[in-house]
């Protein structure tokens, strides 16, 4: 009695079963390609790195969905030299604009405004409303309800403090006295002791700032302010070493301007999102 052939799967089955047991996918991941990674001072200063990572905020309204807003480029009232070389009013309406979207708010891109840009900041910042209207006949941006933006009105370090300690002198007296000891093994402690101790050197020191943001929330239509707010964080920026009997290590670290400016941004579009959506 012959045997009867095998019968094939359906293809359709085949693709089934491969999805069925393909791997959920994942966020990629990436390599550390660091000489030092998974070392002491790599575990120290990733400890310090995690603290400033982007942490989203969950709005509190965000699961209702706001008006229209164009967030426009603020002002820098700051004349802080480090803050105005490492940000510009743009920089900051790019925070803007990403958190709002996260507060569930529609936004339109400045880039989608091209060259009526310049125009458009201009007139809400002169509170012109008839250039105002004018502009708001135009396209995506009739839909639009609010102008949103964000000023830095102060960024400036309010205190410092540093502390060390130089063994060098206090070696010196304990080679001194070894010396004064009338013996020949006193002599060589003293010698011992001075160079050990002298070679103890710690230092520490820390920096704040605080920098304060204020938001304006402008009718679009009437380019009349319907609210503001303000707020201030404090950014603390530190640094520490030490040596002894030539073995040394240090660490420094801290929030750094981008990431406050951003965590004021949040604090900013939760404020917005919260009282006037």
């Amino acid at each position: 009695m012959s045997k009867r052939p095998a019968r094939l799967a359906p293809p359709l089955a085949g693709v089934v079963v491969a999805l069925c047991s393909a791997p959920l996918l994942a966020q990629p991941t990436f390599g550390n390609p660091s000489p030092t990674a998974g070392s002491e001072t790599s575990q120290r200063a990733n400890d310090s790195a995690d603290q400033a990572l982007y942490r989203p905020v969950e709005y509190v309204n965000k699961a209702r969905k706001g008006p229209a807003v164009i967030v426009i480029p603020g002002e820098i009232k700051s004349n802080n030299a480090t803050f105005m070389q490492k940000f510009t009013a743009n920089n900051i309406a790019d925070f803007g604009e990403l958190e709002m979207s996260n507060a569930n708010f529609p936004v339109l891109e400045r880039s989608n405004l091209g060259p009526l840009l310049n125009e458009f900041q201009l007139a809400y910042n002169l509170g012109d409303p008839q250039a105002a209207r004018k502009f708001l006949g135009m396209g995506k941006l009739k839909s639009t309800k609010y102008v949103v933006k964000f000023d830095i009105l102060k960024a400036e370090q309010v205190a410092a403090a540093q502390q060390g300690f130089d063994g060098r002198a206090l070696g010196n007296i304990a080679g001194a006295l070894g010396a004064f000891s009338g013996s020949w093994g006193g002599a060589r402690a003293g010698a011992v002791g001075s160079a050990a101790v002298g070679s103890v050197h710690t230092g520490e020191s820390t920096g704040v700032w605080i920098i304060g943001m204020r938001y304006k929330i402008i009718n679009a239509e009437t380019t009349e302010q319907v609210a503001q707010g303000y707020t201030e964080e404090k950014m603390e920026v530190g640094a520490r070493s030490s040596s002894v009997l030539g073995v040394s290590q240090s660490q420094e670290g801290g929030v750094s301007l981008d990431t406050m400016v951003q965590r004021l941004v949040q604090k900013s579009v939760w404020d917005i999102d919260s009282k006037y959506k």
